[in-house]
């Protein structure tokens, strides 16, 4: 704090100079007296005026004589001034500075600091007249231009920025520097000779500068002119034979433009100088990779990922290149060893388990992808997105442990996502717990009111649910929500006339679904064994018969078999049940009753 406050009156200080030597001598006795009122404070009319005069004395014209009391005013009111603005309070701080302007006009450290002051406030065209004043007042000061150029350039006036800054270099002695502000201004214009020409004035001041170097190379370029451009970059490696950055521009710009072998020659070059360098090996695999010659490019950017100084951005970026191109067999392994190489490098850093996860769910390794998005929800518990894929893949692979554990983690950080509520709520039913599905479900459902297709989904579900406690009513309700949305609503169809049919209800419209489901999917062996004990209920038997046969040509489920024997004993054909149902007990998933009708040879339900 110290130094600050040093700085600034060293620099207040300077600027009271400045004012002090541009005033005269004290008027005589009567002005003097004259000047001993208390000033009079003005009015917001009058400050608005003041501010808004746009042409002030020149540096020529002839000063007011000054009062030794309005210098000291003047200075007091400036002191005031400068305070403002560095509080960053700007309309205190031109109230302040155009009463010190108001007794002294033609001091041009005033005028400039009400130029900046404006600037700063972003009324551009006061500083505008008030940085001209300065510069007319006070022609060899560079700090007075630059202002002045600041402004034309926020303005996008950067013919009168390039004036300015020509002027400055031209009339205020060692101010040469300021040819690079001219040529980025030109730059910017897209002046590009005119760029070039002072680029080249300002090395033959200073001598060859390497970033002047690049920024001629930027103007060659656009040029079209190659050759130059590759030029400037021998040029830099020859003044600058350690920095190996500069032989990798070089390498680029070869690449870049469809020179191979010099891009080979110069990347190898880099290498010499750092063996461990993945840029190099980045530059030589897209080189390669552009020749046709895989097994070179995929070697080099392993050996570029290999190294930790590449980035881990870097590699995240490029492996999400190769996520837009999966599944592909010809890239599938090597996006898979990329992967697994910067999980191995980088540890700690879940993004690289992220996306690691992301290319092996693509290309169908679902266990693999499980355990890198939980390493990375280890590192980052955050991302819900990664929860997402955790507890989808949990659902496809059927793990149902998984699955419920996952979603009561996931809701622990993410209770208001309806998907968690709903993959918990499923988790539930397949665990035969109905009663906390069911809460789940509702729950989540409650979420889900501007997610139509979501609410069908949650609707089917306590559908079911809610068949499992026997509540007919809701169940009938959730599922006629469900294909309210959706008439085509498959699980919706096929479980809702299923249950229909256990209960002996509503059987006309339990086989209107099922058989609707039966004409889309006709090799379906669950529609079809569904729309086959929809017909058995209706004592349709050699209907029935017809369509468990049809399912049984691709299916083994128990329940099938087993309802195959309850329609061939209704048929009469009693020995044949006995051994459909004796088939269906060794599948282990036959109904409670199975037993029963084996040991007595007869037909439960």
């Amino acid at each position: 704090m110290r130094r600050i406050v040093a700085f600034f009156f060293l620099f207040l200080s300077l600027l009271l100079a400045e004012q002090s030597a541009a005033q005269q001598k004290p008027a005589p006795d009567k002005a003097a007296s004259s000047a001993e009122k208390k000033p009079r404070k003005l009015t917001r009319r009058e400050r608005k005026e003041l501010a808004k005069r746009a042409e002030i004395e020149t540096a020529g014209q002839q000063a007011r004589p000054l009062s030794e009391r309005d210098r000291e005013m003047s200075e007091s009111f400036f002191v005031d001034g400068v305070k403002y603005v560095l509080l960053e309070d700007y309309n205190k701080a031109l109230e302040r500075l155009l009463k010190a302007y108001a007794l002294n006009p033609t001091n041009a450290a005033i005028n400039y600091k009400i130029a900046e002051t404006n600037l700063l406030s972003g009324n551009l065209k006061d500083a505008t007249n008030f940085a001209q004043s300065a510069v007319k007042l006070d022609p060899k000061n560079a700090y007075y231009y630059l202002l002045l150029a600041q402004i034309y350039t926020s303005q996008k006036q950067y013919d009168d920025a390039a004036k300015v800054y020509t002027s400055l270099i031209h009339d205020v002695p060692g101010s040469n520097y300021y040819l690079f502000n001219l040529a980025d201004l030109y730059m910017a214009q897209g002046k590009l000779d005119e760029a070039l020409a002072t680029f080249d004035q300002a090395e033959k001041q200073f001598g060859p500068i390497d970033e002047v170097s690049f920024k001629k190379q930027q103007i060659y370029l656009k040029q079209n002119k190659l050759d130059k451009a590759l030029q400037e970059g021998e040029s830099l490696i020859k003044a600058n034979p350690e920095e190996v950055r500069y032989v990798l521009a070089q390498a680029e710009l070869y690449a870049s433009n469809n020179r191979s072998a010099d891009a080979i020659r110069v990347a190898n070059q880099a290498l010499k100088q750092d063996p461990d360098n993945p840029q190099a090996r980045m530059i030589l695999a897209d080189v390669y990779r552009q020749q046709g010659n895989a097994a070179e490019s995929e070697k080099q950017i392993k050996l570029a990922f290999e190294s930790p100084a590449l980035d881990i951005d870097d590699k995240v970026r490029i492996l999400v290149d190769y996520i837009r191109q999966l599944p592909n067999p010809k890239l599938n392994a090597t996006a898979l060893d990329l992967a697994g190489i910067t999980m191995r490098v980088h540890p700690k850093e879940a993004k690289a388990f992220a996306v690691a996860g992301d290319i092996q769910i693509i290309t169908e390794n679902k266990k693999d992808a499980r355990d890198s998005y939980l390493k990375a929800i280890h590192l980052d518990n955050s991302k819900f997105q990664i929860w997402q894929q955790v507890v989808l893949i949990d659902a496809e692979l059927n793990q149902i442990d998984s699955l419920q554990r996952h979603t009561d983690q996931a809701l622990e950080l993410f209770p208001n996502q309806a998907s968690l509520w709903f993959y918990n709520g499923v988790a539930h039913l397949l665990k035969k717990e109905p009663t906390k599905g069911v809460k789940s479900l509702e729950y989540g459902r409650k979420l889900a009111t501007d997610n139509p297709e979501l609410l069908a989904q949650f609707d089917t579900q306590l559908g079911d649910a809610y068949h499992e406690l026997k509540d007919y009513p809701k169940s009938d309700a959730a599922y006629e929500a469900a294909l309210a949305f959706d008439a085509n609503n498959a699980q919706a169809l096929n479980n809702y006339s299923y249950y229909l049919s256990l209960r002996g209800e509503k059987l006309d419209k339990a086989k209107e679904m099922s058989g609707k489901l039966v004409k889309q999917f006709p090799d379906n062996d669950t529609y079809l064994d569904t729309y086959a004990w929809v017909l058995y209920k209706l004592k349709d038997y050699n209907g029935a018969r017809q369509y468990l046969e049809k399912a049984l040509k691709t299916s083994t489920d128990g329940n099938v078999i087993e309802h195959y024997g309850d329609v061939l004993f209704q048929l009469g054909q009693k020995e044949q049940a006995l051994t459909e149902w004796q088939r269906a007990k060794k599948t282990g998933e036959a109904s409670a009753l199975i037993d029963r009708k084996i040991k007595e040879k007869k037909l439960y339900e």
